[in-house]
């Protein structure tokens, strides 16, 4: 149930489905403000897609202020902003479609994201 133990000492649930359920506990609370960092590392590619399908449509039409922290560029892609951080320093901000327009660093990882998917 909800409040079932998830942590180390937790059922025997692997770590996606700890993820999922960690994933849904945060946003039953209905915070105002809701960090998710690598939220979904542990998760295989089609799990990744429904829960980032999930997380977006709660995000766009909840009144709170998401930050995600991700390596993952199909995690930010729908963001309204992306700040992109090279060895602790910001070097980009901006939307999504204006970073692509500017062809900085979010341009160059997207191409080669892009690439190696290929």
């Amino acid at each position: 149930g909800y409040d079932t133990s998830i942590g180390f000492r937790g059922s025997e649930l692997s770590g996606g489905q700890k993820q999922r359920i960690a994933i849904a506990r945060a946003l039953l609370r209905k915070p105002a403000i809701l960090l998710l960092d690598e939220a979904t590392s542990a998760l295989d590619m089609e799990s990744e897609r429904v829960v980032q399908a999930a997380l977006d449509k709660a995000m766009a039409t909840a009144e709170r202020t998401s930050i995600l922290v991700a390596h993952r560029l199909t995690t930010v892609e729908s963001c309204d902003q992306i700040v992109v951080l090279q060895n602790g320093q910001r070097v980009e901000f901006g939307s999504p479609e204006a970073l692509m327009e500017a062809k900085g660093a979010y341009f160059a990882l997207h191409n080669a994201d892009t690439t190696a998917k290929k």
